[in-house]
């Protein structure tokens, strides 16, 4: 389906009736790397309304022209929140960039948003600033490499520090599937003036006192664990797990402990709505 807005159509599919669940993708994929660990938790839990969307430039969302910075991807997600769930509580889950936006919408939308989670969050924008540990495989399936090509075996050892066939597959469909047909002109040209918001992300609310759940790697070199760390105070009510042999698709690579603390996360959302 197709979402028109001001000078600009965003692709989004939805599943499911209940509470509104909006999944914000990370940076340069697209929906299908919320839809891959998402849907198989919502099989046993029928009461949300599960919406996926592509970001501009990613996916089957046309990057325009007149979109500069991450101000303006923020403003876009706000105006098709405002469309497709108008005064509707919510709740977010936001992928590397998406927990970015995520971030975004609270000082806005503070009110609606029901509980965060957090999945290998972007912390920091510029990655020269962001503490990172050094890349590492810890499982490496040889037999696997050697059969991929030199721009997927990039791929896959950027982002992943267990590389088995498993891992492989549903990197392969979930992430790389959208990487390929991502408009990387378009995204590289806003990434070089605007990754970053023009305004401290952070202080623009106090806290966010609501069932918030941190995902993270303990070996995801792309944007780290450590600056999440920082921001801790923020969420009184968050769970912040760190885990090993995880990388920055760790949602993948540590399947049973991400369906579990997620699961969590959703029963503690539902408890606070419940009183």
């Amino acid at each position: 389906m197709e979402c028109e807005l001001k000078n600009i159509k965003i692709y989004y599919e939805i599943f499911g009736q209940g509470t509104p669940v909006l999944m914000i993708h990370g940076w340069p994929v697209d929906h299908r790397i919320m839809k891959g660990c998402m849907e198989p938790i919502f099989k046993t839990r029928n009461r949300y309304e599960r919406i996926y969307f592509d970001l501009p430039g990613m996916g089957k969302t046309k990057g325009e022209d007149w979109i500069k910075s991450t101000d303006d991807f923020l403003n876009i997600v706000i105006d098709f929140i405002e469309r497709i769930i108008p005064d509707r509580n919510f709740i977010i889950v936001g992928e590397s960039f998406g927990s970015y936006l995520a971030r975004g919408l609270i000082e806005k939308k503070h009110d609606l948003i029901d509980g965060i989670l957090f999945l290998v969050p972007l912390i920091i924008a510029n990655r020269d600033q962001r503490t990172l540990p050094k890349p590492t495989v810890l499982v490496k399936d040889s037999n696997l490499l050697s059969k991929l090509s030199p721009f997927e075996l990039e791929v896959i050892e950027d982002v992943a520090t267990v590389i088995n066939q498993s891992v492989w597959e549903r990197g392969k469909e979930e992430g790389l599937s959208g990487l390929k047909i991502a408009d990387m002109e378009f995204l590289n040209r806003v990434e070089e003036k605007g990754y970053a918001f023009s305004f401290d992300v952070d202080k623009t609310y106090n806290k966010f006192d609501k069932p918030t759940l941190f995902f993270l790697g303990r070996q995801d070199s792309a944007v780290g664990y450590q600056d999440a760390w920082k921001i801790i105070e923020k969420y009184p009510r968050a769970t912040f797990a760190v885990l090993d042999k995880a990388g920055h698709i760790a949602q993948i690579e540590q399947e049973k402990l991400f369906k579990v603390l997620v699961n969590d996360w959703l029963d503690r959302i539902e408890f606070s709505l419940s009183k």
